[in-house]
């Protein structure tokens, strides 16, 4: 098998194929460090068999790669970034290991690929990729301009506990236990926010992780929260959410 390793990182580089050759019996074609320097290699040489390509290089993100030369190849992406920016990869012929890699994990992804030869699927791979770019490159909400008597009050995201929407009306709760009155709707909001850090555990709450003083469990497989600075004595997780919300706390 001939692959391809693009790293900028030459431990990190070393690592890998070390890993890959306690597996399997490869030919390493090169080890590229450069958006630019991947992409006049693959303009000049055949297609590997298989791509290792880091996501952050030395001049840019690998991404940028694919738009300037055409990939068939299968790709595993190694990286630091966190699940929630890489779901995207879960499809077709695009695999990602998390740094540090796993031996296990590793294995899986050979096995991934051998599952998909000769099944490339190159428009929906840079269907993919430009959906996780996107979200590796989103700006997630930072701050809140509120209203408190007759001023405005700008609040950062770090000060809010969790938002809940009562009679048609969303309000901000903040360490302090104010709330403040948001022109958002949850479903705005849980597109703005970052996913790590805030999950909508049903159509009226979505908390932060810090924000959870205790949970408990409740009727049909569902579980009960209690909040910080909250006298709301009926928060349930929705019980279609219960199994995303176990994953999500146990990032």
């Amino acid at each position: 098998m001939n692959i391809l390793i693009i790293e900028d990182e030459p431990n990190a580089a070393e690592r890998l194929i070390t890993l890959i050759r306690q597996q399997k019996q490869v030919t390493v074609l090169a080890q590229l460090d450069t958006v630019t320097g991947s992409v006049d290699w693959l303009k000049k040489n055949p297609a590997p068999d298989l791509i290792f390509m880091d996501i952050q290089l030395a001049d840019g993100l690998s991404f940028q790669i694919f738009e300037q030369v055409t990939i068939n190849t299968p790709v595993i992406f190694t990286t630091a970034y966190n699940e929630y920016a890489l779901k995207a990869f879960k499809v077709n012929s695009i695999e990602y290991l998390l740094k540090p890699i796993d031996a296990d994990e590793l294995k899986a992804a050979f096995t991934k690929y051998e599952t998909l030869i000769g099944k490339p699927s190159p428009d929906k791979m840079m269907e993919s990729i430009t959906y996780a770019m996107q979200m590796l490159t989103k700006k997630y909400k930072e701050r809140f301009v509120v209203k408190v008597g007759e001023h405005l009050k700008s609040i950062e995201v770090g000060e809010i506990l969790f938002f809940f929407s009562l009679e048609k009306t969303t309000f901000a709760q903040t360490t302090d236990g104010r709330k403040h009155i948001l022109d958002f709707t949850l479903d705005q909001l849980d597109g703005l926010l970052d996913p790590a850090r805030y999950f909508r555990i049903n159509r009226k709450y979505l908390v932060r992780v810090d924000a959870i003083k205790d949970m408990v469990s409740h009727t049909n497989s569902r579980i009960k929260l209690v909040l910080k600075t909250s006298d709301d004595n009926d928060i349930i997780v929705a019980r279609e959410r219960v199994q995303e919300f176990k994953d999500w706390l146990d990032k």
